[in-house]
């Protein structure tokens, strides 16, 4: 809820839209539990949630599957799309892995700090 509080968003709405994005996103029956109660496939749905809460229109994303197992990691690219369709996201996501990037429209590739082709 606290993207929706820090942007004064009533109480009441902001926990109806944060467990409306919980329920989207698989998560629903874990909203009582602590982060650390949490795997870290769980932890990345919240944030992803989290990081939907205030209707952005793009979605910047710094490794999201980085420290998830390949079953999760899997898991969690086809939701990025999925959401990127539901909710007409621009995805700008950054991440060392290679089957992962080439799921994307576009790419841009970085080596020792410079662009490449």
């Amino acid at each position: 809820m606290m993207p929706s509080r820090i942007a004064r968003d009533p109480i009441a709405k902001s926990k109806e839209k944060a467990l409306t994005l919980l329920d989207q996103l698989g998560m629903s029956h874990r909203s009582h539990h602590y982060p650390s109660e949490l795997s870290g496939g769980e932890q990345q749905r919240v944030a992803i949630a989290r990081s939907l809460m205030n209707n952005p229109d793009v979605l910047f994303a710094d490794e999201p599957t980085g420290n998830l197992d390949s079953k999760n990691s899997k898991s969690i690219q086809s939701l990025f799309f999925d959401l990127k369709d539901q909710f007409n996201l621009t995805l700008v996501t950054v991440t060392h892995d290679v089957g992962f990037a080439q799921t994307f429209n576009r790419t841009l590739r970085m080596e020792d700090g410079q662009w490449v082709e």
